[in-house]
């Protein structure tokens, strides 16, 4: 890794090499980001303050606040907009999932029954609402900057909301389509995490763009070495039954490279990937056909280009701890994949 790591590595968030220090601080950060959390999900009202510490409680990465927290160290760490800024991507990510879980029907969340299921739809749309809300409120205090950025990652979230729920048109490239979404639904608030970080943290603006870029990437990369583990990782690795997608007829990025193709020895994959996989038998076979096929290299391929560039930006940065926590990312989420 870099040399900034001279003095003493420690295993920091998904196991990558950090700074010793920089691990240190980042973790008594997060404990000040997760004690304001579960603040702002406080309510008078009984059922309220359990359904919004619902998602709360269960747990969760955190990767988002950490986001923050890492890029803040390109100017000031300490300043006094950081930590709730790494609340508000966190609480917008939280509400997000209250609504995907409606949308998908879902019934269990981070192992827990979700919010839909343990109440109602309507109690679970309204409590990702208020978490909407309670953002809204910290981000009052950090300036109509912070607000308009967020405002804008927003409409980009439900942008590709929609864009996925509607499909490409008729005459759209299905794969460019995938990526717009990846972009719009995923990688935005990613990319926002960064930036709140380094803007708030008094970063030079050139620094606060680079890492915004750097940090859309990386969120594009992520989703994609999701979509590669949902195909070719076994349950015990995972935590999540292989095929997911495959069964729910959601189209990702190795399915979009075979029907892409005009190889006839693909007929009946594509037929397959155009069929009800609910069938345990007929998703079985897809699942098999998906797995040894070239496509799988393919994504693998586009998810390291994503990731070095991602790098690639990151390494115009200052040379510092958190340069190095950044570009060890771009490492973890290639290597994730196998």
């Amino acid at each position: 890794m870099s040399r900034a790591f001279a003095g003493g590595s420690a295993e920091g968030p998904f196991g990558i090499a950090v700074d010793e220090r920089l691990a240190a601080e980042t973790q008594e950060r997060l404990a000040a980001v997760e004690g304001l959390l579960l603040d702002s999900v406080h309510s008078d009202d009984p059922l309220l303050a359990q359904a919004s510490k619902h998602l709360v409680e269960a747990g969760g990465k955190r990767f988002r606040p950490m986001l923050v927290l890492l890029a803040s160290h390109f100017g000031d760490p300490s300043a006094s907009g950081v930590i709730p800024a790494a609340v508000v991507v966190e609480l917008t990510h939280l509400a997000t999932l209250y609504h995907d879980d409606v949308m998908d029907e879902a019934t269990v969340r981070r192992g827990e029954p979700s919010a839909n299921s343990r109440w109602t739809n309507t109690v679970a749309i309204l409590t990702g609402d208020y978490l909407f809300a309670r953002a809204s409120d910290l981000l009052a205090d950090l300036g109509p900057e912070a607000v308009r950025i967020q405002a804008r990652a927003f409409a980009r979230l439900v942008r590709g909301q929609i864009q996925e729920t509607v499909g490409p048109t008729p005459e759209a490239d299905p794969l460019k389509h995938y990526l717009q979404v990846v972009a719009d639904k995923t990688a935005s608030l990613i990319a926002v995490s960064g930036q709140f970080g380094a803007l708030l943290a008094g970063a030079p603006g050139h620094v606060v763009d680079t890492v915004t870029s750097a940090c859309e990437k990386i969120g594009v990369a992520f989703q994609l070495s999701d979509d590669i583990l949902d195909i070719a990782s076994e349950a015990e690795q995972s935590g999540k039954t292989p095929g997911t997608d495959l069964r729910e007829g959601i189209r990702t990025l190795p399915m979009h490279h075979v029907l892409a193709g005009t190889n006839t020895d693909d007929a009946r994959l594509r037929e397959l990937l155009a069929a009800d996989l609910t069938d345990d038998a007929l998703h079985a076979e897809a699942l098999a056909l998906l797995r040894a096929h070239p496509a799988m290299d393919r994504a693998r391929t586009d998810l390291r280009r994503w990731a070095e560039d991602a790098r690639a930006e990151l390494l115009t940065l200052p040379d510092i701890p958190a340069r190095a926590a950044f570009t060890g990312l771009c490492d973890y989420v290639v290597s994730r994949t196998g």
